[in-house]
């Protein structure tokens, strides 16, 4: 069993306690700036092993009569179709999709602001589609000079001319798709409003990483700076905290470049900043949550890795910048990490060294590696698929978990009728014919039955995959990483 290093009951009572606490220091009304992912915090999952990802949803859900949720969207991201990574969907798509989520477990779904709105075309089309839906939506505006010219932001030519949004309730949460979109000066926006207007409110941040209450050079904190290195953000000790309190704490640079500009704005909005740090602003309790610290920390030394991997492939793929693995080298060495530190490296090299094809290797919890190689009929992360199901089931290596009958009529739909070159089964084909056998067998049907034990496990292939096989391992759980190469020398692969 993978060891536990986070408490994740322990978590969300002390998250919540401490966000109602900020809320009463401001009088009932706090405007909480939400960084990183609400749903589906996998990086979080992945290097505190107990998080949940939902985590931070139900964190929310334990103040849900108190909360409001308000969605942030940068005009110019939605003008550009900007896509979430991870997902594949623009911002403006995710923006639905959210509030879908939202709703869909209780959680109250304010409003819709467009900043940084003049007038984009695509921006106004967007607005549209949310009043037509029946939602709030909201314009805010660009402020030259902004943040750098205080004295015109925090004023009717600046605040002032952002529409200003109607809230209902004590903690308003505002959260985005994406980096970018505007959530800070949308808080601060909303603080010059209600202060015009005579209403008390506050402003505090919330981000998951780094964690502030853990050393600088913890592996978690180094993880978060692999996960953001095409954002070129830097972990350091917060020199503001340090004078203030004597007391070490860790935020990250951008909060602390932009916090004089910022307390001088609470200063000039409120008469004075309630607030002598950026971490001082910060809500987030999960270093008090950590209860197994080598646990955590190997976690998140494998995260380190992955993110390498990743940053490889980005590149290879046009998407990202060579750079980016080389800053995430330099923080394996800081972590005290390599390549060899994850098994199912080695193990997938060597079998496509065997096989001169493809492969794929994956690690049972017990350390068990199982590897899946290319053939005519299976792709080698079916095989693997395949062979980790019949190794779990407790089922010998011999017996076919699939007929080659059931198997041939499938690729011949795929290249004689859909006109696809290459007849191997990918592994979303290859589960639904694993599903169908599954009726009629029992063999068949205890393989299946395994799915859900591959959470959680290391993948490695030695050639990137394509996304449908991407997105499986994905939705299996299961953390995967690629080899920055193709199968092919061709231009285009999807």
């Amino acid at each position: 069993m993978k060891r536990i290093g986070f408490d994740n009951d322990k978590y969300i009572k002390l998250q919540s306690q401490n966000i109602r606490d900020r809320i009463s220091k401001f009088g009932g009304k706090l405007y909480l700036e939400f960084g990183g992912k609400l749903f589906d915090d996998y990086h979080a999952a992945r290097v505190l092993p107990g998080f949940e990802p939902d985590a931070k949803v139900k964190m929310l859900l334990a103040l849900k009569d108190e909360a409001e949720i308000v969605i942030v969207i940068n005009a110019d991201a939605i003008e550009k179709n900007k896509r979430r990574g991870d997902l594949g969907i623009t911002y403006d798509l995710d923006t639905l999709r959210l509030i879908d989520a939202f709703r869909g477990i209780g959680l109250f779904v304010g409003s819709v602001v467009i900043t940084c709105f003049t007038g984009q075309p695509s921006a106004v089309a967007f607005e549209k589609r949310l009043v037509s839906l029946g939602i709030k939506a909201y314009r805010h505006y660009p402020i030259n000079d902004y943040p750098s010219n205080i004295p015109l932001i925090v004023s009717e030519d600046g605040f002032g001319k952002n529409d200003y949004i109607e809230t209902s309730r004590g903690l308003v949460v505002v959260t985005a798709p994406g980096p970018g979109s505007g959530k800070m000066a949308t808080c601060l926006s909303q603080l010059y409003h209600e202060n015009k207007r005579g209403i008390k409110a506050g402003y505090a941040k919330f981000e998951t990483f780094p964690i502030w209450s853990i050393p600088l050079k913890h592996p978690v904190n180094i993880a978060y700076e692999a996960a953001t290195a095409d954002l070129n953000d830097v972990n350091m000790i917060d020199p503001f905290h340090l004078e203030a309190y004597s007391e070490t704490t860790v935020n990250y640079n951008r909060d602390i470049e932009i916090f004089p500009v910022l307390n001088a704005m609470l200063e000039s909005i409120l008469g004075e900043s309630p607030y002598k740090s950026p971490t001082d602003m910060g809500v987030n309790m999960a270093g008090f949550a950590i209860c197994d610290d080598e646990a955590v920390r190997e976690a998140a030394k494998q995260e380190i890795v992955r993110r390498y991997f990743n940053a490889l492939v980005s590149a290879r793929q046009g998407m990202g910048e060579a750079s980016d693995s080389a800053k995430i080298e330099l923080l394996m060495k800081q972590a005290g990490v390599t390549v060899e530190d994850r098994p199912v490296v080695k193990a997938a090299l060597k079998k496509a060294e065997e096989t001169d094809a493809p492969a794929v290797a994956i690690e049972l919890e017990d350390g068990t590696i199982i590897t899946g190689k290319t053939s005519s009929l299976l792709g080698a992360s079916s095989s693997m698929l395949l062979n980790c199901l019949k190794v779990l089931a407790d089922i010998p290596d011999e017996i076919d978990l699939i007929s080659p009958t059931i198997i041939e009529p499938i690729q011949r739909l795929k290249t004689e009728i859909m006109g696809n070159h290459n007849p191997r089964l990918h592994t979303d084909e290859i589960l639904i014919a694993l599903s169908i056998c599954a009726a009629t067998s029992d063999v068949a049907k205890k393989a299946l039955e395994q799915a859900s034990k591959l959470k959680g496990l290391e993948a490695h292939s030695s050639v990137i995959l394509s996304r449908v096989d991407e997105n499986v391992f994905r939705k299996l759980g299961v953390n995967i990483t690629f080899q920055p190469k193709y199968q092919t020398k061709k231009l285009y692969h999807n």
